[in-house]
């Protein structure tokens, strides 16, 4: 826990001094009163100032970027981190010119890194805490190579009546071959088999 002892003339004083020191909120730190202030004799004479000590207050997201920014100084790459919110959560979209190790094939390497990096965030937060990382747009890009994957996997299925089996994949993959292919006429989409090897079948109604 980071924590800072400020003084002041009054308790709140002290109090905001720490939260100019660290530009902060209130609602980011705990407050411990270590000496009250007093006036002393004839209201100067050993007088006293108040002591007060802040504890800084983890932020989860905060928390979570720097736990990526110490792991790309341990690989000495050169990152950085664009972040955003949507209804989803928080997004880390990253961008260098080494981002093809950190993606690995096919996007692994990226999930296993989004898997550790909502670990890290979670621990320090009240509710549960949503961070999807990217790198320079790769998850819409991965997203619209499934979508046509599954339309021109649906076509060879009606074509040869016969269903096919896609690779393994994540449970995020999965929803979006079955979410391209839900309103099909002619086709059905279901999963099987246990993680990490669960699979997509397309198939004909």
């Amino acid at each position: 826990m980071k924590k800072i002892v400020v003084t002041g003339k009054t308790i709140e004083l002290a109090v905001k001094s720490g939260l100019d020191q660290w530009q902060v909120s209130e609602d980011r730190v705990q407050i411990h009163i270590l000496e009250q202030p007093s006036r002393g004799l004839f209201g100067f004479i050993g007088s006293r100032v108040a002591k007060v000590e802040l504890e800084l207050i983890p932020d989860p997201l905060e928390e979570a970027i720097a736990f990526l920014q110490d792991m790309f100084e341990a690989m000495q790459i050169s990152i950085t981190i664009d972040t955003h919110k949507d209804r989803e959560g928080y997004i880390l979209n990253m961008s260098g010119s080494e981002l093809g190790i950190l993606i690995g094939k096919r996007g692994q390497t990226l999930d296993a890194l989004q898997y550790l990096v909502n670990i890290v965030g979670n621990r320090y937060a009240n509710s549960h805490f949503r961070i999807i990382l990217d790198a320079e747009n790769f998850r819409d890009r991965r997203k619209k190579t499934l979508e046509e994957l599954a339309l021109r996997l649906a076509n060879r299925v009606i074509k040869s009546k016969k269903e096919v089996i896609l690779e393994p994949m994540n449970s995020q993959e999965r929803k979006i071959i079955h979410a391209e292919l839900q309103g099909h006429p002619v086709i059905k989409t279901y999963s099987k088999g246990e993680e990490p090897n669960r699979r997509v079948v397309i198939a004909v109604k």
